[in-house]
Order: structure tokens, then sequence, then C-alpha cells
């Protein structure tokens, strides 16, 4: 059912401008809901806290996967390597934990945490926290990690949580879809919202000049089982099984398609929970798959099971521009 309703609002924010009109008064209702709310928190009345370590918050203003978790995780790896020591919270979502805040490693079930905190701990070996409540996930790795910074996956309307640094990751092909506010589109803020924050990182597509192109690159395809890596290309030479559960899976796809390779697509409701019959076809062809839903099925995967990681690709400028504005509001 998630998955239908999925792709019903994706053909209505993105396609169909004619429904997405009959709707505009329930947005125009949801968006004053919205800024209200930041009134709120603006005057102090809605209470938000205040770290005394930077928060960098990388969020987006649409519904939907725009690329920021692979963001959250490429500048993880470049503050660890400017000798920070970061810590990473996020949402959780998906995840069906009893307790919250929750300690995120590599051994982690993504059934607890959600399938983004997992992957996060897994790729950058960072202290990662999970709570629906964000403040209470930094707090957490205040109180049992040595942090000296703060990454925030996907907290840009979190107001709660007060942060020093807003990036903002919009997806070059998509944008806005049809510029309307849910439930009419896809915008969960006004567009003005972008003029507010620090950074713009445009996943593909054609950036404007205040924006900073982020180019997501694959080569490679990694065994689930026998860690093997084998170039992209390789697999061209059969018919394969590529599956995405993921905000836009078809960004995926395309991507596998530019190596030449055929494949039979199966599109499944972002943070999907796999099970072992999802993974089951009737041929023995290999399974190609995100990284985030790769670990979902690492504990029934077998060795036709292929995960596909993608590296950011960004200019320098951009982070030398992070770690001056870093030294400027935290000296």
């Amino acid at each position: 059912m998630k998955k239908i309703i999925e792709r019903w609002l994706n053909k209505l924010w993105y396609e169909d401008y004619y429904i997405s009109s009959w709707l505009s008064p329930l947005a125009y209702f949801y968006i004053d809901i919205v800024r209200f709310r930041r009134f709120l928190y603006r005057k102090g009345i809605l209470k938000s806290v205040k770290f005394s370590i930077p928060v960098v918050i990388i969020g987006n203003i649409t519904v939907g996967g725009t690329g920021k978790t692979p963001l959250v995780i490429w500048l993880a790896q470049q503050l660890k390597q400017a000798g920070f020591n970061p810590g990473i919270v996020t949402r959780g979502y998906g995840g069906d934990n009893e307790h919250w805040p929750l300690l995120v490693d590599s051994n982690t079930k993504t059934k607890q945490a959600g399938d983004e905190a997992v992957l996060i701990a897994i790729q950058t070996m960072c202290p990662v926290a999970a709570a629906p409540l964000r403040v209470e996930a930094v707090q957490l790795l205040l109180d049992k990690k040595n942090c000296d910074i703060i990454l925030a996956d996907d907290g840009l309307q979190h107001y709660p949580l007060q942060r020093d640094i807003e990036i903002v990751v919009i997806d070059g092909e998509r944008r806005f879809g049809n510029n309307f506010f849910l439930p009419a589109g896809p915008l969960r803020e006004p567009q003005e919202r972008i003029k507010e924050v620090d950074f713009v990182v445009i996943n593909g597509g054609d950036p404007s000049d205040d924006e900073i192109l982020m180019t997501l690159v694959a080569d490679v395809a990694i065994n689930l089982v026998t860690n093997e890596r084998k170039p992209l290309v390789e697999f061209n030479t059969q018919p394969c099984h590529a599956l995405s559960g993921i905000g836009n899976p078809q960004r995926f796809f395309k991507m596998l398609a530019t190596f030449g390779l055929k494949t039979k697509n199966h599109i499944f409701a972002d943070h999907h929970q796999f099970k072992a019959s999802h993974l089951q076809f009737k041929d023995n062809r290999p399974i190609l798959m995100t990284e985030k839903d790769a670990v979902k099925c690492r504990e029934f995967a077998s060795e036709n099971h292929w995960s596909v990681p993608v590296q950011p690709q960004l200019p320098d400028s951009f982070f030398n521009q992070l770690l001056t504005l870093i030294k400027q509001k935290h000296g």
C-alpha cells in the first residue's frame, strides 16, 4: 500500500499539475501552520536547545530523497581528515526501537534504527545517535562520545535543535516538482527558505551561480556475501535485476543504464524493510541494489546480491568555505 501511495504522490507532484491545483487549499492551510510554528520558535514560545559545539544541519525543503545521506557521509569523512571528531544524529526513520535515543553502530539492526542511521555508521565509523527528538540524540553523543561537531541528517525543519550552519540539498532533476506545498506538492517549506541557509547543494542537474554541484559517482558493485568488487561495466554481459527502495528510485536505474546494463527494475517504497522473499526471482541473475537497501539485506543475502556504492564529488572550495564558517562561528 505504501508503495502505491508513493507512486501516486510522485505522479501528482512531478507530473499531474491539474489534480494538484485542486488540493491547493489544503496546501495553504499546511504552510500557514508551518510558518506559525516557526514564528513560535523565533519568539521563544516553543523552546529550542543550543549546544556548546557546532551543529551543522543537512536537510531539504521537499519530501523524498535528494541525496542528503551521501553528503552527510562525505562531510563526516572530510571533517575527520581535517582533525575533527564528528558525531552524527538522525531521526532513525523506519526504526522501531522501544527506547530513544539509540547509539548506532555497524552491528545495529536496521529494524531498530532505520536504514540511513546504520548505513551512516558503517560508512563513517563515527559515533551515530538516532532519536525522533534530535536534541536527545545530540545530548547522548555529548554524554557518551568525544564529539566536537555534530552533523544532523535531515533536520532542517527540526527547530527544537538550534543550528550554527544549514546546508540544503536539492534534487537537480526534479527540483521542487509542481511548486505546491504538502499535500498538493512536495514542498515542506517555502522556496524563500533557501535564501536563509548557508549552502545550497544541488544533486545533479545544472546549478545556478549560488548553488554547489554534487555529482554521485559509481563505478563498482560489491558482493554482499564475499565482498568482491566488480566493475559495473562487467554486468552488461547479461540481464540483471535492479531494486530500489529510496526516495527517487529512477535516479538509481538511470545510473545503471549509463553503464550499458539491461535491468529489470523493481521499485519498493522508501525505507522498505526487505525480507528474503522480496529478493527471490525465478532466475539466478545478479541483483543490484543501493547501499541503503543493501544494509537491510545483509542477514539473508546470497552471492548474486550486489551493492552499488556512490561517491559524492564536490568542489574543494565548498569544504574550505564550510571550515571557514565553522571557525567564524566557533572560534
